[in-house]
């Protein structure tokens, strides 16, 4: 199969012909149909987090079950399924409690660079986040996938694998977003659209998008935002007090920057709660005064959204096709796997919302 495979950090992937294991025990052999150029894979890329190369990175996708190993019983060859880097045990305290996007089952939820399942050229090819979405197929735990209607596109199955169940679910899960309650959304990309939407259908009086690029405003309005604040020109955080009398009762950072995340907790109201979606680069730290604490001010992260994603992706699509969720506008375009690299020349330059990479049939 051919995948794109990361060398070392700020070097191009290269396109390469990958051999893939057969499924094992309670694996499932993905043909991957379509994958999301998400933010997080750039941080790896950029170097701004580790990891052992060389790699197939992505894990953002949906695709068509090939094979089954022994022992699943969840799925067979024929169904379409959406991934998630959350995949699960079942078994351990964070599973049992509710909390399976935090499971520590590390014979399930492998540690990176343990996974033995790609090769090329007669050396392991690590496997990212359980998935390694940008190959042609993907070998994996049948807990890293929900199966899904075979009438829903999976383009849009894709979508919902990372930036949507992240953003949403932020909303949904992390904050418990009230209805009649003011939200501010630092960060107008797949997952800072998914909260603005998410927000939006959680009832929320007043929804506020930032971002610094028009165009990302635009589409942050036809997805229920009420407000934008284009951060070039203005501050953010007198903005949003201006606009809220004081301050909102929820914020949403997605961007992952020191600024905007101490922004995040500058523009909450008394009683507010900040939510860090984005991934701020290794090792910074964030500041904050001690004194706004006094007034019950809460600042927390999010992992993938707080998700339970068996459950909430399947939801999630039950929006979408109520038109409640607008998922259709987070999709750029489609390009194909050879042109990974200028996609993400094209992520670098905040213009595209997100492009889907559709692979051969």
């Amino acid at each position: 199969m051919r995948a794109a495979i990361m060398h070392a950090a700020h070097q191009p992937l290269t396109i390469e012909e990958v051999t893939v294991a057969k499924p094992k025990r309670r694996e499932v052999l993905v043909r991957t149909a379509f994958a999301g150029l998400c933010h997080s894979d750039l941080h790896f890329m950029e170097g701004l987090y580790p990891t052992p190369t060389p790699i197939i990175l992505g894990h953002e996708s949906a695709g068509v079950v090939e094979q089954v190993g022994e022992d699943v019983t969840y799925l067979k060859p024929g169904d379409h399924v959406i991934s998630c880097l959350s995949v699960f045990c079942g078994t351990c305290d964070q599973c049992t409690t509710g909390h399976p996007n935090l499971c520590s089952d590390t014979e399930v939820k492998l540690m990176p660079g343990a996974a033995r399942r790609y090769s090329w050229k007669g050396q392991t090819v690590h496997q990212f986040a359980n998935l390694s979405s940008f190959a042609e197929q993907m070998l994996v735990h049948e807990n890293a996938l929900v199966k899904i209607g075979n009438d829903i596109p999976l383009d849009i199955g894709a979508l919902v694998g990372c930036g949507v169940v992240t953003g949403v679910g932020a909303v949904f899960n992390a904050a418990k977003v009230e209805a009649g309650s003011t939200v501010a959304v630092i960060g107008c990309g797949g997952i800072g659209l998914s909260a603005v939407n998410g927000a939006a259908v959680a009832g929320a009086s007043r929804v506020i998008a930032i971002d610094t690029v028009g165009s990302k405003l635009d589409v942050a309005r036809a997805m229920g935002a009420t407000d934008t604040i284009n951060a070039s020109n203005v501050d953010a955080v007198e903005a949003v007090k201006e606009l809220t009398g004081g301050g909102v009762h929820y914020s949403f950072e997605a961007i992952g920057s020191k600024k905007t995340a101490e922004q995040s907790f500058q523009m909450l109201r008394a009683g507010g709660l900040a939510t860090i979606i984005g991934m701020i680069p290794f090792g910074t730290k964030i500041e904050l005064h001690g004194a706004d604490f006094l007034r019950d001010r809460k600042i927390q992260g999010t992992s993938m959204g707080g998700n339970r994603f068996r459950v909430d992706m399947p939801r999630m699509l039950t929006l979408w096709q109520q038109g409640r969720l607008k998922l259709d506008h987070l999709i750029s375009g489609h390009i194909k796997l050879e042109q990974i690299n200028e996609g993400y020349a094209a992520l670098k330059s905040a213009s595209p919302v997100r492009n889907i990479i559709k692979f051969d049939s």
